[in-house]
């Protein structure tokens, strides 16, 4: 399934209207979905992998299989990289685990360059509205609850689009 859920982001980043130079994956896990773009982004410079988890940054390293992958320990609310400097953002079902879903969307825009895109897959659904009120208060698991999140963070939202099943979503924000 994680599988098919990369691809189908990776489709979904690519079809936007530029092709990417630098693109950044937080919350990468094994950078199964940056080798996916990789491959479908011949003409990109850079693809970079954040993740909380050193082992998986770890597997991600070691099944590097270009040149323009990077991988790197680190959280989504302190990115370490300068203003404007990624033109496409990447997320695949790691939103939902971020300590803090504001400061790592106004971190996710702060190195996003402006024109550029936010792909945001995770659980987005009114049958998660039960969650909110035990264990995932505060966090944005619906798409007007995401909705107002990402714009308050300085993004427009483009899109929504049903990713997997009845709760996986993908929201498409520019700067």
């Amino acid at each position: 399934m994680h599988h098919d859920i990369a691809l189908r982001t990776a489709e979904l980043a690519i079809s936007l209207d530029r092709a990417p130079h630098r693109v950044l994956d937080v919350g990468c896990g094994t950078g199964l979905l940056l080798r996916l773009l990789a491959q479908r982004l011949p003409g990109s410079d850079e693809l970079v992998g954040v993740d909380a988890a050193p082992g998986m940054v770890d597997v991600a390293t070691s099944m590097r299989n270009d040149r323009r992958l990077r991988f790197l320990a680190g959280v989504a609310e302190d990115l370490p990289f300068p203003e404007a400097y990624f033109d496409l953002v990447v997320s695949t079902t790691s939103f939902d685990h971020w300590e803090d879903q504001r400061g790592g969307l106004s971190e996710c825009a702060r190195v996003l360059s402006p024109g550029g895109h936010l792909v945001l897959t995770d659980l987005f659904s009114l049958w998660l509205v039960p969650t909110l009120l035990v264990g995932h208060r505060g966090h944005a698991r619906t798409k007007h609850l995401a909705g107002d999140l990402l714009k308050a963070c300085g993004f427009h939202i483009v899109s929504w689009h049903r990713l997997y099943a009845l709760i996986l979503s993908t929201a498409v924000a520019a700067k």
